[in-house]
């Protein structure tokens, strides 16, 4: 039975709590309602112009990235001004939103500020070398909130897992202590309310509010920077916090010292914890990654695994990206009616691919996965036919081994790629051999030199 638009846009927008700040859902999205479903394309009314456009512009495109995993099936959204609403008040965008209705009197009061997502858990992250130190003090701060590192500051660039490890930590903390005051915060969202608190001449309100809290989460502190007021406030609270042995744990995209037009008190303190970074995923991370999206979203009958692979070298910016890949093959997939295969994959992200070229070597005209096979077969005293051969005999096993590894190295093929070259050979095979050659050359000195002597006959042909 088809979904109505209000049933549509219900879906899309629980599942948009969860990826959007709250303080945006409700300022942003809360106030809309569907006025009608239109073929493929939902419209959405807004009390004012203004929201529509600003909707449009900044939660148009999101929302329709949702739609193939909640709905099944790509959607667009498009924002316009609900006629009948005209005449209400426009939204109040400049203070903070109404607060929520009180709860009865024998329902237990909420101890958390700010929207957690019920998706970011330790269980769900995915550690690999780039986010292994920042893991493990997060979970060492779960264990012992206010003990060890404090304040931890992860840093790392946008889309790496900031925000999902901080709240993971809030998370297991309220499992183990239900009654702990949490509070989560973007810095825009501290300088608004802060500023509202000075209209509204709240400030003591505003003030007890943060420092009375037991575990604080500021996500994106490098937006502090040239924000005096805003800093002076933070500084204080900050201040309170430690001293009453609260455990405070915040975000930025660089090193406290990296942060242009930040007081020295406040570096000086960032820096009193823990500093952990988050680095780019490397491929192996990068395919749990995914493996773990396809698990968490029941996608792993829909997308094999040699697409998983596919997606995973060819995406490396960061787990945001990769994530987002999924949805954009997903949508593809179904307004292609096909099921989804490396080459759909390839279609489907091939603006993605574009982008990413930069990252690997381009093959030059004068060197070809048969031209290294070539020059391997010659070193080791075996033919090319041998080395794309499913023989497994140790003579061959060697030179085959290494001439993935060439390939791999000179020309940046694809897992995928490499494996055709030696007679359709899976991603897992390639990965073993590029694997054994890298042990074998820090384990044996003769075997790297002739390595070494292969490479730079080869290397000779690029030029």
């Amino acid at each position: 039975m088809a979904l109505s638009a209000p049933e549509i846009w219900s879906r899309l927008l629980e599942r948009a709590r969860h990826e959007l700040p709250e303080q945006t859902y409700r300022t942003w999205l809360e106030p809309t309602e569907a006025l009608a479903l239109d073929g493929d394309t939902i419209i959405v009314g807004t009390p004012d112009r203004f929201a529509a456009e600003w909707n449009e512009s900044k939660h148009a495109h999101v929302l329709a990235s949702l739609a193939p995993v909640v709905l099944g099936h790509p959607i667009s959204v498009v924002f316009k001004v609900d006629e009948e609403r005209k005449t209400k008040p426009q939204m109040d965008l400049f203070v903070a939103p109404p607060p929520e209705p009180a709860p009865p009197a024998d329902a237990e009061p909420s101890n958390i500020t700010g929207q957690l997502s019920a998706r970011y858990t330790f269980q769900n992250f995915v550690i690999g070398k780039s986010n292994e130190l920042a893991a493990a003090a997060a979970q060492a701060v779960a264990a012992a909130p206010g003990k060890v590192y404090n304040p931890l500051f992860i840093y790392g660039h946008t889309g790496l897992g900031k925000t999902h490890l901080m709240q993971a930590v809030a998370h297991d903390i309220i499992q183990r202590a239900p009654r702990t005051r949490v509070c989560f915060v973007g810095t825009e969202q501290f300088t608004n309310e802060l500023v509202a608190a000075i209209q509204k001449r709240s400030t003591p309100e505003f003030r007890r509010r943060y420092r009375e809290t037991d575990l604080l989460l500021v996500d994106d502190v490098h937006f502090l920077k040239g924000k005096e007021a805003v800093q002076e406030e933070f500084f204080h609270t900050f201040n309170a916090l430690y001293e009453a042995g609260r455990q405070i744990i915040l975000t930025s995209d660089r090193l406290p010292s990296e942060i242009p037009g930040l007081e020295d008190r406040l570096i000086s303190r960032f820096q009193w914890g823990m500093v952990a970074d988050i680095g780019l995923p490397d491929l192996e991370h990068r395919i749990a990654i995914l493996r773990n999206k396809a698990r968490l979203d029941h996608l792993e009958l829909t997308i094999p695994d040699d697409v998983i692979y596919f997606i995973a070298e060819n995406v490396r910016s960061s787990v945001r990206e990769l994530e987002g890949s999924i949805i954009r093959l997903l949508a593809y997939a179904s307004l292609k009616h096909q099921d989804v295969t490396v080459e759909l994959a390839h279609e489907a992200l091939r603006d993605k691919l574009r982008s990413n070229g930069s990252h690997a070597p381009e093959p030059s005209t004068g060197l070809t996965p048969q031209v290294i096979q070539q020059a391997v077969a010659k070193e080791w005293g075996v033919t090319t036919d041998g080395l794309r051969s499913k023989s497994r005999t140790k003579h061959l096993t060697v030179p085959r081994q290494v001439a993935m590894y060439l390939i791999r190295d000179l020309l940046g093929l694809q897992l995928v790629e490499i494996g055709s070259a030696f007679g359709g050979r899976d991603h897992s095979t390639v990965i073993h051999s590029l694997e054994k050659v890298e042990e074998t050359l820090k384990a044996d000195p003769a075997f790297a030199q002739r390595v070494k002597a292969v490479r730079a006959t080869l290397e000779k042909l690029q030029h």
